[in-house]
């Protein structure tokens, strides 16, 4: 009872938040000038009287005895005496969901909560303020960053598309509980790809359209930055072929907390009220073993679908390879040729019982997708998050990895975006850039680090790769070092001279390693080719592959990109960039060059004018946070 109390008493506090985020992104701009300690994020001030101006309210000093404040401090003691670990946010989400607040809100306001109980305590917000501390085992995997490589002797850049958006709420968990996330769960792809961009929707036989742009790197405007953009095409509701869709659903112990089963069974009504007729629902779920809940069934059943889901409980073991195999019979079983075969794992990713290991479920999930479904995998909860096996998962059953943090995320996934999570429209979707030597010295993939494939692979049809959804947008980033640019702080290596080969092979010389022009004039004519002058004002060369969700052989999609700098870079350039600095400072980078957190936000609050849902003013708010708690950090001399 206590807390549905005080999902109530928050709204208010909440829709405070709402009213003074509703001035422009420009209002809130910072100066370019750095503060030596940056204060922490503002708090939002009680509403003003009847008749009264909201600028009166937002130019308030800020105090404890605000009612919003005493609100999130109520808030705050109401979780601690009910024992719960790092779950002002879900509460605050929930609130905000009730009301129809833009997604952007919940993050902006729980910022705002942490700087007011960390006021009030002196600490900050996590697990010991809740109550016993718990032992932390989530997982992530090693990054090791993209390092630059040589055109000389590189000229090609192979890589696998990827539209999990996981990395980007999760971080957003770490900074709105006070804390900055690890390093290794900083995938800056993901955040980049967790906004949509202003593509424009294909027009000719593929299913994307391919938009190229280039301007210099903010973080050092002496190398250039190239964007790739893809947009798949946008598909209604009404016109998706027909859903054959299987839920599996972890209800283990692990999956007894307020942010995992319950979160998981709101997020998963959301998605049954979407459903039509035509569509078909069946439930598995597994603990210390897996067992049919709810056999096929129409979409205009929701009451038994809904009745099914509010059924499950949360206890014993996880047998997650027994879940997985029963969930790809029953979608085999109930097979919609045409249609949209799928299943949708919600889990913490915590298996442990029979096939556990990585490499065991990956093999699994391998050998499952021959069978034709596709693949969504939703994870839930904090504290023992495997991330790591969650995206590997994802990436080998032709789908995708969304971390659901709130019951405003789930809104976003699960019905904003309902095509793009749920409507698959290319398969093995690959990138090759080829690099003009006569223009490019040397380069950098920014992200995509785990997606990364050999040159060969790209003609491979048998290799796997990522997919795109209905309306999904794909960005990629290349930072370049013009040839001509002397940057020391850029390192691409040598290697000894060949013994056996001259000519192509040369590329590896070190006395000719500083003239890839002359490097590729004689590899062009070993093989018979014209030089790379021949091809103008290029700069680079961008081929893609792709194959049809039911296909096996792949399309060849080619687009030439002109070394041609934008004066002023358009909006989604502009965030997109600011995304991927903010990323390298979180990753603390080696090739974060010159970035700042002031910078990014200046730049960002530029590039929020087309905001409709919160999305980026919440990136700012978390900028904000993520300052602090860097600040914080240098000064308690952990740099």
């Amino acid at each position: 009872m206590a807390p549905r109390r005080s999902k109530h008493i928050l709204s208010a506090w909440v829709v405070t938040g709402l009213i003074l985020m509703g001035a422009s992104c420009k209002a809130r701009e910072a100066p370019r000038a750095h503060a030596e300690t940056p204060p922490p994020p503002p708090i939002p001030q009680a509403p003003a009287a009847a008749g009264g101006p909201a600028s009166a309210v937002a130019g308030a000093k800020p105090s404890l005895s605000d009612a919003p404040v005493q609100m999130a401090l109520m808030e705050a003691d109401e979780l601690k005496s009910l024992g719960y670990t790092g779950r002002a946010r879900g509460t605050i989400t929930g609130a905000a969901g009730t009301y129809g607040l833009p997604g952007g809100v919940a993050g902006y306001a729980m910022a705002n909560a942490h700087s007011a109980v960390t006021r009030r305590k002196g600490v900050a917000l996590d697990k010991a303020d809740f109550g016993a501390a718990e032992a932390n085992t989530e997982a992530y995997a090693a990054i090791d960053e993209n390092p630059f490589l040589a055109v000389a002797s590189h000229p090609l850049s192979t890589f696998s598309v990827d539209v999990d958006r996981a990395s980007y709420s999760n971080v957003r968990r770490f900074l709105n509980e006070g804390k900055l996330p690890p390093r290794d769960a900083v995938r800056i792809e993901e955040l980049i790809n967790y906004f949509a961009y202003d593509y424009p929707e294909p027009s000719g036989k593929d299913p994307f359209s391919v938009t190229t742009e280039v301007a210099p790197a903010p973080w050092n405007p002496r190398h250039a930055l190239v964007k790739i953009g893809l947009k798949g095409k946008s598909v209604d509701l009404a016109d998706m072929p027909p859903g054959n869709l299987v839920f599996l659903i972890d209800v283990s112990g692990s999956m007894n907390e307020p942010m995992k089963l319950p979160l998981l069974k709101e997020a998963f009504a959301m998605l049954v009220d979407q459903l039509r007729p035509q569509d078909r629902v069946a439930i598995v779920v597994y603990a210390g073993n897996a067992g049919l809940v709810l056999p096929s069934t129409p979409g205009s059943e929701k009451g038994k679908i809904l009745d099914a889901l509010a059924s499950l409980e949360a206890g014993g073991s996880t047998a997650g390879g027994e879940g997985i195999r029963l969930a790809y019979k029953v979608a085999a079983e109930n097979r919609i040729e045409g249609g949209n075969n799928r299943v949708i794992l919600a889990t913490d990713g915590d298996f442990n019982v029979g096939v556990s290991s990585d490499a065991e479920m990956v093999r699994l999930i391998e050998e499952k997708r021959k069978q034709g479904a596709f693949l969504t995998v939703l994870g839930f909860g904090e504290g023992n998050l495997q991330d790591t096996k969650m995206e590997q998962i994802a990436d080998k059953g032709n789908g995708h990895y969304a971390y659901i943090d709130s019951a405003l995320e789930a809104r976003k996934v699960l019905v904003g975006e309902l095509g793009g999570t749920l409507l698959t429209i290319a398969k093995d979707v690959k990138l090759q850039i080829e690099f003009n030597p006569e223009k490019v010295a040397s380069y950098r993939l920014i992200g995509y680090e785990n997606r990364l494939l050999r040159n060969e692979d790209f003609n491979n049809d048998a290799k796997d790769a990522g997919d795109i959804g209905a309306g999904h947008t794909v960005t990629a980033l290349y930072e370049l070092v013009p040839v001509g640019v002397d940057d020391e702080s850029v390192k691409t290596g040598t290697v000894d001279p060949l013994r056996y080969r001259k000519g192509p092979a040369d590329a590896g010389d070190p006395a000719r390693a500083g003239d890839p022009a002359g490097v590729a004039a004689t590899a062009a004519a070993a093989a018979g080719l014209a030089p790379a002058a021949a091809h103008g004002n290029e700069m680079l060369f961008v081929k893609l592959r792709y194959k049809d969700p039911d296909g096996e052989t792949s399309r060849l999609v080619e687009r030439a990109v002109m070394d041609e700098s934008a004066a002023t870079p358009s909006e989604d350039f502009r965030f997109a960039a600011a995304v991927a600095e903010f990323g390298l400072l979180l990753r603390e980078s080696e090739h974060k060059g010159s970035a700042t957190f002031e910078d990014v936000r200046t730049a960002a609050v530029r590039a929020c004018a087309r905001d409709r849902e919160g999305y980026r003013t919440e990136f700012v708010k978390l900028v904000d946070v993520a300052r602090t708690l860097s600040a914080q950090k240098i000064a308690a001399g952990h740099d």
